[in-house]
């Protein structure tokens, strides 16, 4: 697989909505309810094999298989399945955004928020799959190691809340990416370590002390 430092996106226009994994959608005009485009059915066949099989069983050949399409068509597409796998990242991790706005007034409402959305990547089937896997270091290079496109997803809309957290007096003076690129990290190493510390962080905790956190980083 290649190890190309330019994180592969979907064709075409970067995606801006979310899906789940082998959902049903629908994918622009003309198309009837239910319909999904040969980008999603090919994602979404990757998205099943790496839950299903694990990183190291998925193939191009049986994505193409389970998609329903020949190889060539995926290959058109992206050169081989750590590509795939880079797009079907960016698709998800801009998923958990869906539904949870982060645009608002006050710290708290933010910061509770973020931790939804911190809970959606921890449970995330794809991301879980892969942080489970002997190719973890796969998604520590398109989540940590490099600024990515779901990555600047993630942190316009953190600094879009931050930006009105400061208008609003709730959150401290700063330059609003720079704390929102600290906010992405203290929440991603918090999913990140989520399995080491289950028995000494229930579910309720977790919760409890990531927001603490993140409102101590961000109070005036």
């Amino acid at each position: 697989m290649s190890s190309s430092n330019a994180e592969p996106q979907t064709p075409g226009q970067p995606p801006t909505s979310g899906r789940t994994p082998t959902s049903d959608r629908t994918q622009g005009p003309g198309r009837p309810p239910g319909a999904r485009s040969t980008d999603d059915a090919i994602l979404d066949a990757a998205a099943d094999l790496i839950v299903h099989l694990g990183v190291r069983r998925t193939q191009l050949s049986e994505i193409a298989r389970r998609a329903g399409v020949s190889r060539p068509t995926v290959y058109r597409r992206w050169p081989d399945v750590r590509a795939v796998i880079g797009a079907l990242l960016t698709r998800e991790i801009l998923a958990t955004l869906e539904g949870t706005e982060l645009d608002v007034r006050d710290r708290e409402t933010f910061v509770e928020r973020v931790v939804e959305v911190a809970v959606r990547l921890r449970d995330h089937p794809v991301l879980g799959a892969l942080l489970r896997s002997d190719d973890s270091d796969l998604l520590l290079q398109y989540v940590v190691e490099r600024l990515g496109a779901s990555q600047r997803g993630l942190l316009e809309a953190l600094r879009s809340g931050i930006e009105r957290g400061q208008e609003h007096g709730s959150v401290r003076a700063g330059e609003p990416l720079e704390l929102a690129a600290m906010v992405l990290l203290i929440a991603q190493s918090t999913v990140q370590s989520h399995r080491m510390v289950t028995s000494l962080l229930p579910e309720a905790a977790w919760r409890r002390e990531l927001a603490r956190a993140l409102n101590g980083y961000l109070a005036p």
